[in-house]
């Protein structure tokens, strides 16, 4: 997991190509809350964005998930969330693939959080288990970019 903000990507050690691809001036926090909502993937990439609004909750009724093949990087472009997370690697722990690449966990075990504002992003690897759109106080909307990597394009150094 690593954390940062878009405006300071040099501070957050991000792998290269993903550096890569969060520093084009398309993706930088006033292009991509200025953005449609809707799906971004540029012709050939196996990488896609989401952008759309969304709406936080009770930490005790949200699910918690994880993925196999796809990174998430997950960037607050209004509004703010906590999410929780675990260190551990949760593709040991009994959970159910609801749809393909989306596993949710029956009994998290989350020790950890981080509260993330407009322009704050966090990455989860695959088999990082989270638990995203969680209310700071009262449940509020939100509205976020959710870049989906493949794992396959972090074990190579290709271009975003």
């Amino acid at each position: 997991m690593i954390t940062g903000h878009l405006s300071a990507l040099k501070l957050a050690t991000l792998p290269p190509v993903l550096f890569s691809l969060l520093s084009r001036p398309e993706f930088s926090l006033a292009a991509l809350q200025a953005h449609d909502d809707g799906k971004i993937q540029p012709e050939g990439a196996g990488w896609f964005c989401h952008i759309g609004p969304a709406h936080t909750a009770a930490r005790e009724t949200r699910h918690t998930e994880y993925h196999r093949q796809y990174l998430d990087i997950q960037v607050v472009l209004s509004g703010e969330e906590i999410i929780h997370f675990s260190c551990q690697d949760a593709r040991g722990q009994a959970a159910e693939e609801r749809k393909p690449d989306l596993f949710i966990v029956e009994q998290p075990q989350l020790t950890q959080a981080v509260h993330l504002r407009a322009g704050d992003f966090v990455t989860f690897y695959p088999g990082e288990a989270h638990q995203a759109l969680c209310a700071v106080g009262e449940p509020a909307a939100v509205r976020k970019a959710v870049f989906k990597i493949p794992l396959a394009m972090l074990e190579t150094e290709g271009q975003a």
